[in-house]
């Protein structure tokens, strides 16, 4: 296939973990307010490495977007030197999740990245999510970047199934082989996107997925580029 028919228009986003990330400050408050002392630096730091550990196809096959995410917090707070996270903290955790949604801080050059890309290409989210991921986009100021933002939840089909995607191709109105996906999990975001036919960049800061089938950028501006 020539350069022009593979020309990249329209570009599709995972949310969590590639344009938001969790509210480490919320988790230490709640941590502390049943007595443990935990860094919010060191659980960002921790952050990458525990998705990287989940990312495995057995995990994803055997769990759904909701349970794993007990799994996370369990993981990221040994992570961090803690034997284990109080079920109280899980429950309050658990609350604000359902209501806001905990994936709620975004990274300083994200704005300015989709600023950039939107001058360029069409840009959508397809999120695997709880139905509160357009709400909790357009509380931090990102929903207005996008022509649409599709919640697993409301959909009731999760990544990596490929069907996914297609919602939201049909959505814009636009082809598979003319869209890139961007996400942070190889077995959830790369492996679906791919099935569904579109081009993929795993975002990969830390370098975690050397070796991967797939191109990996450090940081969403690198995206300007992906037709060069």
């Amino acid at each position: 296939m020539n350069k022009r028919a593979m020309t990249i228009k329209t570009i599709l986003f995972d949310a969590g973990g590639t344009l938001v990330f969790p509210s480490f400050e919320r988790i230490v408050r709640e941590l502390a307010a049943d007595g443990i002392n935990a860094d919010a630096a060191a659980l960002a730091r921790a952050d990458a490495i525990v998705r990287f550990g989940m990312d495995r196809p057995e995990i994803i096959a055997a769990t759904t977007d909701d349970s794993r995410f007990r799994r996370y917090l369990d993981t990221l707070v040994r992570e961090v030197g803690i034997a284990q996270l109080p079920d109280d903290t899980f429950a309050r955790l658990s609350a604000y999740h359902r209501v806001h949604n905990l994936w709620e801080d975004v990274p300083p050059d994200v704005s300015g990245a989709l600023e950039a890309l939107r001058g360029r290409f069409r840009l959508g989210v397809v999120s695997n999510a709880n139905g509160t991921v357009r709400a909790k986009l357009s509380r931090l100021k990102l929903a207005d970047f996008f022509e649409t933002i599709v919640d697993s939840f409301e959909e009731g089909i999760e990544k990596p199934d490929p069907r996914i995607f297609h919602v939201a191709l049909k959505r814009m109105d636009i082809e598979a082989r003319h869209t890139a996906y961007v996400g942070d999990l190889f077995h959830v975001d790369i492996v679906g996107a791919q099935a569904a036919g579109l081009r993929t960049f795993l975002l990969d800061p830390v370098d975690l997925h050397v070796g991967r089938s797939v191109a990996r950028i450090r940081a969403l501006g690198d995206l300007i580029h992906c037709n060069d």
